[in-house]
């Protein structure tokens, strides 16, 4: 093969990398923060259920997970998973959402209850507290630790190809096993690389957008 037919392949294969980072992203988040909500509830059963689920999770690696998912249903229920793509979204969201959710109760947390206090004396309900005064604080808190997840994410979706989902690694597997050349593999370290310097600019930019709030 050329090296633009194996660029052309593995550009194919990127789109699917692409396209499951900003999928499990978007989802991952907001999933994240209602996990951390459970964590920290009052209620008990709730809260000890949501860290039964966090431990069982960051517990277990993610590649078992996936497998999980994708094979389980089949398995337990007679209802194969058929959709390879929705097995490893279902598997990659649950578990970022768990990470995320530690990285979010860690933030909430370290908030000073005076913060709280503050709020109430205002007169401000407890979501507008949380949304218009926590909330910001805690984003400017947390941008590191999610930066380093947002980035891990990027080179753990190669874990896909563990249910034949043909992402970039899977396209390079398949070229060398194809045609008995090794280099490609290697050169989707291209493909990362400028993913996460792209990623790595938005973030400074977030960052930066921030650094006006110095709480």
């Amino acid at each position: 093969m050329t090296f633009l037919q194996v660029t052309a392949q593995l550009w194919d294969g990127f789109q699917t990398t692409l396209y499951l980072f900003f999928v499990v992203l978007v989802l991952s988040l907001p999933l994240g923060l209602v996990f951390s909500f459970g964590s920290m509830s009052r209620f008990t059963p709730l809260r000890w259920f949501t860290r039964f689920w966090v431990w069982a999770i960051r517990g277990t690696p993610l590649m078992l997970q996936i497998i999980t998912v994708f094979y389980v249903p089949g398995l337990v229920f007679n209802t194969p998973m058929k959709d390879r793509m929705l097995a490893c979204l279902v598997a990659f969201v649950i578990n970022y959402a768990i990470y995320f959710s530690e990285i979010f109760r860690g933030g909430i947390e370290s908030i000073p209850k005076g913060q709280y206090e503050a709020g109430q004396v205002l007169g401000m309900t407890r979501s507008q507290i949380f949304f218009k005064i926590v909330l910001l604080q805690v984003i400017k808190r947390i941008m590191a630790p999610i930066g380093n997840e947002v980035i891990n994410l990027v080179k753990d979706t190669s874990l896909a190809r563990v249910i034949a989902v043909t992402e970039v690694l899977k396209s390079a597997q398949d070229i060398v096993n194809g045609h008995a050349i090794i280099w490609p593999l290697f050169y989707t370290a291209v493909f990362y690389l400028a993913a996460v310097g792209l990623i790595q600019i938005v973030l400074g930019l977030c960052e930066r957008k921030l650094s006006y709030y110095k709480g």
